[in-house]
């Protein structure tokens, strides 16, 4: 209902149905026929279902958009102007606020630690109007984000009739993190889009241990994937306090499933570290010191 509202007049939708049997199919053909279905046999997660859905897509700006969002009605013309008015963006970021609190930030873009840790911007903060301003961040969000197709191109060439966008061994959580450095890399910056509001209802589809696992898992992966090296031996004292305090706080938190879930995700993100750094972006387009600037150093700034 609320992309049939939006106001920017060529929009493709394509729903991605990651090999559900709830009835939601047939439900979405009767009630919404305007939108292309494309039913997967299995779960490929949310990497495998974007990957297949940006393949579908015939559009030159494709926006990455959860099943567990509304989105405001200007929401894609906003995001298609930020892009067309920054030929150098290969990204717009949205601004997403909580579902049912509407007052309150879940996410402003992007941004990342020194000490590995990805971060949403403004996060539970109350909306005060501290994040209107548009501007240059890290990266956007894969709930609500926009990528050109250009950049995509760029970043991860087609070489047959599927399209790895996303790296399809993260399955969920912290992919749009590796993109995010995949662009950065490549020389594509992202561009804070505020008049794009999304509402999210957090977690709807995910949370909880499945969560705890892949987001301790995938956080190790995108350092071991994209984290300069140089930068890396400047900051590996704050990466590992980073780890160990993810750790000691799961010790503590034993008895609950989601803090034992976390510390499995972070030792297979230990014992993936070799496989996953064999992927090593090396052919940086872009001055280590610039990327250094696009880090946040310490948890006050």
């Amino acid at each position: 209902g609320a992309l049939r509202a939006q106001t920017y007049p060529h929009i493709e939708v394509i729903l991605v149905d990651n090999g559900s049997t709830d009835g939601s199919q047939a439900l979405v053909a009767e009630q919404f026929p305007e939108v292309h279905l494309l039913a997967l046999e299995h779960n490929l997660g949310l990497t495998g279902g974007n990957n297949a859905g940006f393949a579908a897509a015939q559009g030159e700006i494709l926006i990455s958009l959860n099943n567990d969002t509304e989105a405001d009605p200007r929401f894609v013309e906003a995001l298609v102007t930020a892009l067309l008015e920054h030929p150098e963006a290969g990204m717009a970021a949205a601004k997403m606020l909580l579902f049912d609190q509407r007052d309150t930030l879940h996410s402003a873009g992007d941004g990342y630690g020194v000490d590995g840790i990805p971060f949403n911007r403004g996060v539970w903060e109350k909306d005060e109007g501290q994040y209107d301003e548009p501007g240059w961040i890290f990266g956007g969000c894969g709930g609500a984000v926009a990528y050109r197709r250009a950049m995509l191109d760029d970043v991860a060439p087609r070489s047959t009739a599927s399209w790895a966008v996303f790296d399809e061994s993260f399955f969920m959580y912290c992919e749009d993190v590796d993109l995010n450095w995949r662009s950065q890399a490549a020389g594509w910056k992202c561009w804070y889009t505020p008049e794009a509001v999304v509402f999210h209802k957090l977690s709807a589809t995910g949370g909880g241990p499945i969560a705890s696992y892949y987001t301790g898992r995938n956080t190790l992966w995108v350092i071991a994937k994209n984290y300069p090296v140089r930068l890396l031996r400047k900051y590996w004292l704050q990466v590992a306090a980073a780890q160990w305090t993810i750790t000691r706080d799961a010790i503590r938190a034993w008895r609950g499933e989601a803090a034992r879930a976390r510390l499995r995700g972070q030792l297979a993100g230990l014992l993936g570290w070799r496989s996953m750094h064999k992927k090593y972006q090396r052919d940086w387009k872009v001055p280590e010191d610039y990327i250094e600037t696009l880090l946040r150093h310490t948890s006050k700034e």
